[in-house]
């Protein structure tokens, strides 16, 4: 059985198993559980506890993380996201806050050798960053080397603290169903707090039925965070509805001051 063949066999296996189950909670359970995929009537100062407000633009200067810190207080927004360089900026502009401070590791292409990795991941922590959004190994995962996809994310996790909140980037743009299936399956064993959809930089984003698929895996207790392309409250709304439990947003505060111009939702 060659790589391709094993990949498919385990995300059968594991698509039937998740079947199988909702077949045999029944239509009563089903009517009597609360769901992530409920209609949600969330107002946007709720919302904003939802966001990862982020900035990792490359060319991005000081004045615009200055911005950002002062935008996350504003709104009460859930975590600023930044590349690890800007962790100490951040951490020391947020102190006192309240607000987290997330550090993105190995992005945006998750293609480093795993102690570069985890190097990152401690010294982002050693800086003041509580949550760290790790990229899969894409390339490994996609080869079938599932044993280095899994071992990459337990070393970050190693680098954790017991506090620290670890978020595997699965970068669903450039996986098929399957390799979506597996690498959330992965993550889940691995022992990581999340699963999230994407980086930005893979020409694709979040999508309401990658969230409900990420969702079903993971179960109801690991969060999943929706990020790449959310512009819109509206948009928002429908990918927490959809099971996400997190938003990564560059766009903010036009999410949210959009909703209000529009009024109470």
């Amino acid at each position: 059985m060659d790589q391709k063949e094993l990949i498919d066999k385990i995300a059968k296996e594991v698509m039937q198993r998740l079947t199988e189950k909702s077949l045999n909670k029944g239509a009563a359970d089903q009517d009597n559980t609360p769901s992530h995929a409920a209609t949600a009537r969330i107002s946007p100062t709720e919302l904003a506890g939802y966001i990862d407000h982020t900035l990792l633009k490359p060319e991005a200067v000081e004045s615009q993380f200055e911005q950002l810190c002062d935008e996350a207080v504003k709104y009460k927004f859930k975590s600023v996201c930044v590349n690890s360089s800007w962790v100490p900026f951040v951490a020391k502009r947020l102190r006192g806050t309240g607000i987290i401070v997330c550090s993105v590791i190995g992005f945006p292409l998750g293609g480093m050798d795993t102690r570069s990795k985890a190097f990152e991941a401690r010294s982002a922590i050693a800086s003041g960053a509580t949550e760290l959004d790790m990229v899969i190994n894409v390339g490994a995962l996609k080869s079938g080397n599932l044993k280095l996809v899994e071992e990459d994310i337990r070393a970050i996790k190693r680098a954790c603290r017991s506090t620290t909140v670890l978020k595997v980037i699965l970068e669903t743009g450039l996986l098929t169903e399957a390799e979506k299936i597996l690498a959330c399956e992965i993550s889940k064993k691995a022992d990581a707090d999340f699963v999230k959809t994407s980086t930005g930089f893979a020409g694709s984003g979040a999508t309401i039925e990658d969230i409900a698929l990420m969702r079903r895996i993971v179960g109801p207790k690991m969060g999943v965070k929706a990020s790449g392309g959310i512009k819109t409250f509206d948009q928002a709304i429908a990918l927490i509805n959809a099971g996400a439990s997190r938003l990564g947003c560059g766009a903010s505060v036009a999410v949210i001051t959009g909703a209000e111009a529009k009024g109470s939702y």
